[in-house]
Order: C-alpha cells, then structure tokens, then sequence
C-alpha cells in the first residue's frame, strides 16, 4: 500500500462463508463449512474507498506495504485477535477435535488466521496501473501448508472467472468430513483430490518425511500433502542456521522479537517457524507472522511506557527498527538468495548498532545462551569433511541421519556453506528432529512417568504429549511432575478426590541432579539457570496450566471409576435421601462430562456409571424420581 496516496484496500462485497456467530446444529447450512473456515474474503485495492475503510485491519494486512515491491503472485499469512461482536459458540465437534489434536494445533477461540493468496501484475485499464486483489481464507485453525495449497488451486481460477467460482468452491468445501485428529482424509476441490493426515496427540514424532497413504482406487490420483502445518524449517531458517539454537532459546523463555523481512511471505515463514521450534509444547505467547502499522494493536505492541510484550512480530516496514528500538531482540533479514544457494549466514550484532535507515541484515541481541551451541547440528547441515581425495567424485553413503542420508562427493574442493546434495525436505527432517529431541529432553524431567515406594502413581503412565526419545532410555528415577500426582490407592469413592500437590521449584531443580535434561541430550550448559529463567516465562505457566488439568482430569476419571466399581448396596444402607441425591447429581455431571470428551474414561465405565444412575434413582421416592428424571 502506498499511504501517501491516500490509498488503502477495501473489501469487495463482503464475505463468503459460515456467519460468525449462532450455534451450529448439525444439519445447518455451511455446518461442514465453519469446521474448516470462518469465511473467504476478497480485498481489492481502491484509491478512493481505501481511507473510508481505514480501521479494518484485515484489509491492511491482506497487502504487502510500500516497502515489499511483490510483483506476481504471493502467498503469506497473519495472525489477529478477536475483538468485539459476540463470539461463535464452541461447537461439540470442535471440542472432539480439539480433544485429539496436538495442544500446538487446537484452534485458538481468541484469534484468526489468515492465508492470503496476492496478485499484483500491470493492467493498463486499472487508474493506478496494476490490477491488485488478494484472496483470503480466514480460519481458526493453524494449517498453513493446506490452506496454501488449496489457495494456490483455487485463487489463479477465481482471479479469471471470479464469484461464481469462489462460491462452487464454498460449496465443495461445505461437503468435506470434519478435520477429527488422527484421520487421513480426502478432500475434492476444483477436480482435484488433496490428501492430508489430520495430527493427533496419539501420532509418534517422525524422524523423516511422513509416508504416504494408499491411493490405488481413487480416481483422480489424489494430490498428497505430507503435512497440513510444518513448514520447510530448512528453507525458513537458511539464513540463520548457526543461530537455531539461540533463538530455539529465545522462543522457548517467551522473549520479545521482531522480525524484519523483505517481504510478507519471508516474514510470516520466519515467524512461523520460530515458533514451531518448540513442538510439541504449546506456544502460549502472543505472535504474528505479518504486521502492519495499520493493526488495532500497533499501540500496544509499540509503547515504551512497560516492558515489550512477549510477542514475535513479523514486519516488513522499517519504521518499525525505529519505533522498536527499545525491543531487545530484532532479526533483519536480507533478501532471499536463488534456491540452492545458501545465503550468507546472519551475524550476531550488539544492539546499540540497529540504524534507523540503512539496517544491515544481522540477529540485533546482547542475550548470552545457556546452553553450548551444537557444532555437530552444524556440521550435518552445512559442511561435510570430504575425507578422501581430490577427485574421488563418487557416491557415498553416510550413517547419520539415516538411510536418507545421501551425499555427492564432490571431485574438487567443496567451498564453504552447504556442501551437501540431500534434499530439502531430508535437510528439514534433521533439524526439526533436533528441535524435537532438544525441546524433549528439557520438558520430560518434568512431566515422565514416576514411582515411589508407597505404591503406584495415579496415571503414571506419563504424558501422552511427551513420547520418550528413542536415543536414551530414560531411567527409572522420578521425573517432578508425575511425583504430584497422589497415590492411586489413596482414591477412594466415597471421598473427595486427593489434591494434585503443588509445584515447588527448587524441590525440582534438586530432582535434576538424578533425573535431569543430561540423561537424553549430550549439550552442556546452564540448564539450571535456563530452567529458572523458564519458570517466569509464558510458556511455563500455560504448560503448568494445560498440564494441572489433565491431572486432575485423570484424578476425577479415577474417582468416577472407583465409584462404579464400589458396592452401590452396601453404600446406600445408612444414608440419607439428601446424600443419596447428591451423589446422583454428582454423577450426572461427571457423565455428561466425560461424554464431552472432558474426562478420560472407557465407554464400559460411562454404562457402568449410567447403570448406578438408574439404580439410586429407582430407590428414592416416586416424588424425587419425578424431580430427578421429569417426564
């Protein structure tokens, strides 16, 4: 956009799409639709309506700014915050959905994604002289990679035939299976048939590129994606490998960051990526993988009256190096490099060298890292030791990273950078792997499975979220978290449920010395100060949260299991109507809860648990049957 024009976007004709607010039934028109996407939106660029419309952000942020120069056709995506109306209810086939999925993949009741699909090419018919429409799909759902591949379908046809085939989109849409976790599903669109696996929190973290499902009878031969949300972390971090593991840091602490890039696309790829280094622990702080000026927020992102919120903030105006010039962290990005080129790697620069104007590509940070860099990371991503002589051109093989782990050796000298010919997405396997390992071995000390001498821990199976690392065994010690838990013999179904007992941080970090982030990960460092700096970051509190409630999920499902189990007879023999009614009401709710997908329980233990309903009901006068179970 360029504001000293005058001129701004607006959107055309409103919205296709779900409403935004009103329950959902089953049966309702464009039920199927919302599951996927809250509406499709068309912006246009006009240079008279555009200042009418000023205060839409999404208008705004559906443009590259003056600064991008994006000619052709982009894709890149932003992130908003939902503010005012009234919020759509939370459907029941959501809370299914979000139920199975990933925390790091649950939609997010308080913000929208937006995919955008830009087009802008000369058109001398256009008073401006270039036609300028973006084509956006707004969605609570944080899968990328399929949004960008159904756009790239959908957006080149409907800038040549426009509505009418935006609206027979909408349509297909409306007649796909809900995205329930852990199903591979098929999606017809436009004649084409995309393929996607839905994660689960059940899916094991896999070391290489998913393999793809059977398509033999499906005609026509389905288009399959490997993944609906990872990026290419390979070819998003080009710039910044020696640097992964201090911002690995910086993200998992919740440090303010700003990220300035060329374009959009760059921008929104960085962002997304920063902060998917941290799967699978939940990123519970604020981020946005575009963001312009003209966002409702840009005042609260920017005061200098507090302390810079905890947000990573994609930008691609450098009038944001100056307004964030109090801001510790800034990563300038330079203009991408040919592919198959690996560009220069960025410089780590003291901050008090950020220029207003002319900032050079640099990671702008005074922050030391706790831990020690890994060289042998580097080294599989970057350079290979030849080892043989020059002009032994043959085709090798190389243990790590595994079968896939391919090399051309080259006949001359290989110069420095990447010397290695793996593909992409292999390239892509072994750094998110290290991130994985990595972010596991600093989460399992606090949440793997326990014992302790007085008996077994009530759901000491462990987290389902954090799946052990296949390179260490982990050891029988106590891990902190499981050891909260009270003991499974203390649940007793007469009794209130044992408390979960409260988190002490120093009784944790004595636990480390036998059971510590050393036994599964070989980088050394200041793993106690990383870990007392995490306790007062966001992520702390939302991994404590999200973890406190599970527990006491899995306490109440124990409890209600012990009920059900009990001698309802024996029980009911001294006590009175009052009591007797209590545990009824208790137990409807306990059910309706599980039913939701709430509690943790086995389908023979809701039957069991509907079967006691009906037998204390059955006991207690005609009257109170009639107010506990109206006709």
């Amino acid at each position: 956009m360029d504001q000293g024009s005058g001129a701004g976007p607006h959107r055309a004709r409103g919205c296709l799409g779900a409403p935004s607010c009103g329950a959902r039934a089953p049966g309702a028109p464009w039920a199927r639709f919302s599951a996927w996407l809250e509406c499709v939106c068309v912006v246009t660029f006009d240079l008279e309506l555009g200042q009418a419309l000023e205060k839409s952000s999404i208008c705004y942020l559906s443009f590259p700014d003056s600064h991008s120069g994006c000619l052709g056709d982009t894709q890149f995506c932003f992130r908003i915050r939902q503010c005012g109306g009234q919020r759509r209810p939370w459907h029941t086939d959501d809370r299914h959905c979000d139920s199975g999925a990933p925390v790091s993949l649950q939609r997010e009741p308080a913000h929208y994604f937006g995919y955008v699909y830009f087009r802008q090419v000369k058109d001398s018919s256009v008073k401006r002289g270039y036609f300028q429409k973006s084509l956006v799909l707004v969605s609570r759902l944080p899968f990328v990679r399929l949004f960008q591949a159904l756009l790239s379908l959908v957006a080149p046809e409907y800038f040549d035939k426009l509505a009418p085939c935006l609206e027979a989109v909408c349509n297909e849409i409306d007649q796909w299976p809900a995205p329930v976790p852990g199903q591979t599903l098929n999606l017809p669109v436009m004649g084409v048939v995309l393929q996607v696996h839905i994660p689960s929190s059940a899916d094991k973290p896999e070391s290489g590129p998913p393999k793809q499902c059977s398509h033999k009878n499906l005609l026509p031969a389905p288009v399959v994606l490997t993944s609906v949300h990872e990026l290419d972390l390979f070819r998003c971090f080009r710039p910044v490998l020696a640097h992964v593991q201090l911002l690995w840091e910086l993200m998992l602490l919740g440090e303010p960051l700003l990220v300035l890039a060329p374009s959009p696309a760059v921008s929104s790829e960085m962002v997304l990526a920063l902060t998917s280094c941290l799967q699978p622990l939940k990123f519970c702080c604020d981020y946005r993988p575009y963001f312009t000026v003209h966002d409702s927020e840009f005042k609260e992102f920017t005061t200098r009256t507090q302390a810079p919120p905890s947000v990573v903030l994609g930008v691609t105006n450098p009038f944001f190096i100056k307004t964030l010039q109090h801001w510790p962290h800034v990563l300038r990005i330079g203009e991408p490099k040919m592919p198959g080129d690996l560009p220069k790697q960025i410089k780590l620069k003291k901050p008090s060298r950020l220029k207003t104007l002319d900032t050079k590509p640099g990671l702008y940070t005074a922050y030391t890292t706790y831990l020690h860099r890994d060289k042998a990371l580097l080294r599989r991503l970057l350079k290979v030791p030849l080892g043989g002589a020059p002009g032994a051109g043959k085709l090798g093989s190389v243990c790590e990273g595994g079968a896939a782990g391919l090399l051309w050796l080259s006949p001359r000298p290989a110069p420095q950078g990447l010397q290695r010919k793996r593909p992409s997405d292999v390239q892509t396997a072994v750094l998110r792997q290290h991130l994985l390992e990595l972010t596991q071995s600093f989460i399992i000390p606090l949440v793997g499975p326990g014992r302790r001498g007085g008996g077994r821990r009530a759901g000491g199976a462990g987290s389902r979220l954090w799946p052990r690392l296949r390179l260490t065994p982990l050891p029988p010690q106590e891990h902190y978290m499981a050891s909260l838990m009270p003991l499974q013999k203390s649940i007793t179904p007469w009794k209130t449920p044992p408390q979960i007992h409260p988190f002490r941080q120093d009784d944790f970090l004595r636990s480390l010395e036998r059971s510590g982030p050393q036994l599964t990960c070989l980088l050394k460092g200041d793993w106690l100060g990383l870990y007392r700096r995490f306790f007062k970051s966001p992520h702390f509190d939302g991994w404590y949260r999200q973890r406190h409630k599970e527990m006491a999920q899995k306490l109440e499902a124990l409890h209600l299991e012990a009920i059900c189990e009990a001698n309802l007879e024996i029980w009911m023999q001294d006590k009175s109507e009052v009591e007797v009614v209590d545990l009824v009401l208790k137990l409807r709710e306990r059910l309706v809860r599980a039913q939701g997908h709430q509690l943790p329980v086995k389908e023979a233990t809701l039957k069991r648990a509907r079967l006691y309903i009906e037998t204390v009901v059955g006991s207690l006068p005609k009257d109170l049957q009639v107010v506990l179970c109206p006709p």
